[in-house]
């Protein structure tokens, strides 16, 4: 009898949790309608520790995190520090949306330890050429191609799984 209850309630969590990947899915594509398209695009630039970045260089191995943030943004608090885990396995670059000087976003980095790559958007001109429209957005980006882009609140085994997804050419 025990065995019984302990497989129907396996069940049901397993369909929780399909409904909610479904629905995160879902959630995703209805907020990336006004993202840029999935095709090839490039960013150069130099962050905010005087190194070039390079989107293409960065994501031609392997998928990589792009992560737009802001210091007044509640939801990023909660979702930084995995994003800051995950730039330990992942290419990560941050882009700091309308969030004071290059010295203001470095002490925040300090205070938060924050470690992967950054650009000050302090106009968010990037943030506008590439639709963004909520913070935190996290783009996905394989050999140059954005392959997953979501934004709010989202988990690091989410993460993970586009990250690992996006590794493969069938993802989209």
């Amino acid at each position: 009898m025990k065995k019984k209850r302990l497989l129907h309630l396996g069940r049901e969590w397993l369909m929780v949790g399909l409904l909610l990947i479904v629905v995160s899915v879902a959630i995703d594509q209805w907020r990336s309608q006004q993202m840029p398209e999935r095709n090839q695009f490039s960013l150069q630039a130099v962050d905010l520790q005087g190194q070039s970045i390079d989107i293409q260089a960065m994501s031609a191995e392997k998928p990589m995190v792009i992560y737009f943030w802001a210091s007044w943004c509640n939801i990023c608090r909660f979702v930084t520090p995995t994003v800051n885990w995950l730039s330990q396995y992942y290419p990560t670059l941050g882009i700091a949306l309308s969030s004071g000087s290059d010295e203001q976003i470095r002490r925040y980095l300090a205070y938060h330890d924050i470690e992967f790559p950054q650009l000050n958007d302090p106009r968010s001109q990037i943030g506008q050429d590439w639709h963004i429209r909520y913070t935190p957005t996290i783009m996905i980006v394989h050999q140059g191609k954005i392959e997953f882009i979501t934004s709010g609140l989202t988990t690091p085994w989410g993460l993970l799984a586009r990250l690992w997804l996006a590794s493969y050419p069938l993802a989209t």
